[in-house]
């Protein structure tokens, strides 16, 4: 059960997107690009393959949480180490593991309410279609868990700087490493100075693979725990980089 001070931390956040227009602006943005490149008028078209699903919707998505969230997530802890009040918010009653796991939350249900957002392309296919809500839904839990993943890396950057665009830069760089960590180009690359353990480690990190196979409709105990890890790992980090600075 969630702690009432970790409540009113995910509240005061999650407000805190809407307070400004750069929240609406990220929404927009957000819900414009993903319904153009899944309707896109290209060779891949929605229309043109006559296949009504969101298999273009899932294949683009990570992508373009790639850029969102880890804007989202730049200004989590970079703007109160700035400002300075995340020193005055850790002399409250209030552990690091709160204010990470709070803050965390926030960040994650403001990228949910976009997920939500799109919700009428789903309808848009089960009108023009029948395709297999099952599928579909295991494609949104996919993204969500995908999200959280590139959040908790976010996050983690965004307590290394009080930058907020080096943060931003930074986190975009790690998303982008592990998202792609999968693929032929970067793995005959880097088996050309790492053997071949290595680098099939450095591919098991690849979330677009765990993130894939969401999207096509298969659950694997694998996959879960692979987001799991990912998620606690990183937010693990962020709350010891915090109280490491704490105590300097």
């Amino acid at each position: 059960m969630i702690a009432e001070v970790t409540k009113s931390i995910v509240r005061r956040e999650f407000k805190s997107y809407f307070a400004s227009p750069l929240g609406y602006v990220f929404l927009i943005i957000f819900l414009f690009a993903i319904g153009y490149v899944t309707f896109e008028p290209g060779s891949g078209s929605f229309f043109l393959m006559r296949q009504a699903d969101l298999s273009s919707f899932f294949r683009y998505v990570p992508y373009l949480f790639l850029f969102l969230v880890p804007a989202v997530s730049m200004r989590l802890l970079a703007e109160e180490r700035k400002s300075g009040t995340i020193e005055l918010l850790l002399t409250m009653p209030v552990t690091e593991a709160q204010v990470v796991f709070g803050k965390f939350l926030a960040a994650w249900l403001f990228v949910a309410v976009a997920l939500a957002g799109t919700f009428p392309l789903v309808l848009t296919v089960i009108y023009l279609g029948s395709p297999d809500l099952g599928v579909v839904i295991l494609g949104y839990l996919g993204a969500a868990l995908l999200a959280g993943a590139f959040l908790a890396i976010g996050i983690f950057f965004s307590a290394i700087s009080k930058n907020q665009v080096v943060s931003f830069i930074l986190g975009v760089v790690f998303c982008y490493v592990l998202l792609m960590a999968g693929s032929p180009p970067i793995l005959g690359f880097i088996s050309t100075f790492l053997p071949k353990f290595l680098v099939e480690i450095f591919e098991s990190l690849s979330i677009m693979n765990h993130f894939e196979s969401m999207g096509r409709g298969v659950i694997v105990i694998g996959d879960l725990f692979f987001f799991a890890l990912m998620i606690g790992g990183w937010l693990y980090g962020t709350i010891l980089l915090i109280t490491e600075k704490k105590s300097n």
